[in-house]
């Protein structure tokens, strides 16, 4: 028998019902050029001037400010005045409308456009280099100085517009992991979204292993060494980390594979012997710190962690920054100690104040072009602002970088599957090899490869023996005590 059950009518909301709210309408971009309005010149690729939209939602930190606030907080590219003058005249608008007053507060799901004409830097001409292609991935060797993704100043000058370019307007290139600009060398385009879903997540779960290439000022340690000085983000408008106490968990290992002496330090005979300097130029040598560290030695580096700036944060840290590094071998941002074991934080705003003037009213210039006859040179071709003017659009504009700006001694070289199933790598880049006329590694060996410090579980061992880290390793935590 079948039981029946009394269902009441469902009755209606009361009150006003609910209204669909769109969302905020938006600028699209008058024009996409097709081909890309690329040309080679000077070993640079360049791009000619084009107009273009900025779409942008709310980032969770601009929530509640001034519209006028967060741009001159958060892009250096141009001066305060220019985005006034963008807001006030409708260049930047919100939600697809102009604003009443530059003191608009923007709030969470707000758009933010902006259109201009855009100036994009240049990059090297080098081409992307492939290290191994099939259905399902591209694995290349990234140029140093190209960025992954377009941001920032940075749109069709960037790794996945290029590759675009070459392969056709509808193939969309997915990176897996990520290299900063500066940075060199191995890296991973997927084909298809399962393919990069795939890799991608093998990377975020830490069971890929990834060995980096460094040219450092000075004599490196031999042996092995762990730094695991926590780091933290101090500047994101000028992206500038330090290491930090309070920061986020950090951990590379660094094995020498070679040094370097300076020049004309051979068969133990001191270049100081033949010292041709004046007195000023050696009273001017004696109050850089650095310079005490004579040559350079190239590291290989294990990083554990995926830090941003990582590995040029621990460099420092240690006392051996990458020599050209702008911005952690900087003597007239971080002092002639360069920072060497500080984790204080007393001097940050200092740090910031001389690093924003990098590239605008000064040279960002590392200790690598000190010990350079091309010193003066380089100073010159540097990227920096001209005083010019754009015609179009009266933008600032920027004179060339130098070849010593495209990129950094810094090279992914070698990503390996912790299991086993694929191993990628490059050759050693040139400035890895050893000087005209010495001796010294021009491939990889064993003997020093910090991948075999490693256990399949991502920790530090030797010899097999993980309980041996700390008697056998250089454990580095810290190397500098803030006195009392």
């Amino acid at each position: 028998m079948m039981a029946l059950a009394i269902v009441k009518p469902i009755e209606a909301p009361k009150g006003k019902p609910e209204e669909f709210v769109s969302p905020p309408n938006i600028i699209t971009t008058p024009c996409d050029p097709w081909p890309r309005p690329y040309y080679l010149e000077d070993g640079l690729r360049k791009v000619r001037p084009y107009h273009f939209t900025y779409n942008t939602y709310c980032k969770q930190r601009w929530r509640g400010r001034e519209l006028l606030d967060i741009f001159a907080t958060e892009f250096r590219d141009r001066p305060q005045e220019y985005y006034k003058d963008a807001i006030e005249c409708g260049k930047v608008v919100l939600n697809g409308k102009k604003v009443s007053s530059v003191r608009q507060i923007v709030n969470n799901g707000d758009i933010i456009s902006h259109t201009l004409h855009r100036h994009e830097p240049p990059v090297t001409a080098r081409s992307v280099g492939v290290v191994h292609e099939d259905n399902d991935m591209i694995v290349i060797n990234k140029p140093a100085g190209v960025p992954v993704h377009p941001a920032g100043r940075y749109n069709y000058n960037s790794i996945v517009e290029i590759m675009r370019a070459e392969r056709g307007h509808g193939w969309n290139p997915l990176p897996c992991n990520r290299l900063d600009r500066l940075t060199s060398g191995v890296m991973f385009i997927g084909k298809h979204p399962k393919a990069a879903e795939k890799l991608t997540d093998q990377i975020m779960a830490r069971t890929v292993k990834k060995e980096y290439m460094a040219r450092v000022i000075g004599e490196f340690p031999e042996g092995d060494l762990i730094c695991d000085q926590p780091v933290m983000q101090i500047s994101p408008k000028l992206g500038l980390n330090r290491a930090r106490a309070s920061g986020k968990d950090a951990r590379t290992i660094f094995k020498r594979m070679a040094y370097y002496p300076p020049k004309g330090m051979t068969n133990g005979v001191d270049p100081e012997a033949n010292d041709a300097r004046s007195e000023q130029e050696k009273m001017r040598d004696s109050k850089m710190a650095w310079k005490s560290k004579r040559g350079h030695s190239i590291v290989r580096c294990l990083p554990l962690t995926g830090r941003t700036h990582q590995i040029r944060v621990h460099l420092q840290f240690l006392g051996h920054p990458i020599s050209n590094d702008p911005i952690y071998s900087n003597q007239r941002v971080f002092g002639p100690s360069l920072a060497v074991g500080d984790a204080r934080s007393d001097e940050d705003e200092d740090i910031i104040a001389k690093l924003s003037k990098m590239g605008k009213s000064e040279v960002a210039e590392a200790t690598e072009y000190h010990n350079d006859m091309m010193e003066e040179y380089n100073k010159k071709k540097a990227e920096k602002l001209t005083g010019e003017k754009c015609e179009v659009c009266d933008t600032p504009l920027y004179s060339d970088p130098g070849p010593h700006e495209l990129g950094i001694y810094l090279h992914a070289r070698r990503y390996a599957c912790q299991d086993g199933k694929w191993d990628y790598e490059t050759p050693l880049p040139e400035w890895a090899l050893p000087p005209p006329g010495t001796d010294g590694p021009t491939v990889t060996t064993e003997e020093t490869d910090p991948m075999a410090l490693v256990d399949d579980n991502g920790q530090p061992m030797l010899n097999g023996d993980s309980s041996s880290v700390n008697s056998q390793i250089k454990h580095q935590k810290p190397l500098w005590t803030m006195p009392g």
